[in-house]
């Protein structure tokens, strides 16, 4: 298991915050432009990807995402290992930008085909029931 990318981010967020309530730059201001340049990037690549809502998901998923934003314990050893994107079906990023987490299948005997994927985005979470065939980013707006 690995420390979730969202307790990573912290830093990069609070100075991303501090520009656009404040107007001005943070102490470690200079990346923040970048991280903009980044999200504006991936925004744009993730529609090609699809959707979903974050209440049309299964309560398992929710059970994931809220083990991710806590931090663990995760129910697998597997969980938090690094996504390599292999099938290409998320936005290229470099090596070690996405993690996967297992979406527990009440009744399967294994883990499953159910995953939550998670980018070093701010929530930038996409969910898969099928292995990896397919992906939603998960809309936390609705």
């Amino acid at each position: 298991m690995t420390t979730p990318h969202r307790f990573a981010r912290i830093g990069a967020l609070a100075a991303l915050s501090s520009v656009l309530l404040l107007g001005t730059p943070a102490v470690a201001a200079p990346h923040t432009v970048a991280v903009a340049a980044v999200a504006s990037v991936q925004s744009a690549d993730v529609q090609s990807v699809g959707d979903v809502c974050y209440s049309q998901l299964p309560s398992q998923a929710h059970d994931t995402l809220n083990l991710i934003d806590q931090g663990g314990p995760f129910p697998y050893p597997r969980d938090g290992i690094v996504f390599s994107n292999r099938e290409g079906a998320l936005p290229q990023q470099a090596s070690g930008y996405y993690h996967e987490y297992t979406v527990i299948t009440p009744g399967a005997p294994t883990r499953g085909t159910k995953r939550i994927i998670t980018g070093q985005g701010d929530h930038e979470d996409y969910y898969t029931a099928d292995h990896y065939a397919s992906f939603a980013q998960v809309d936390w707006t609705c």
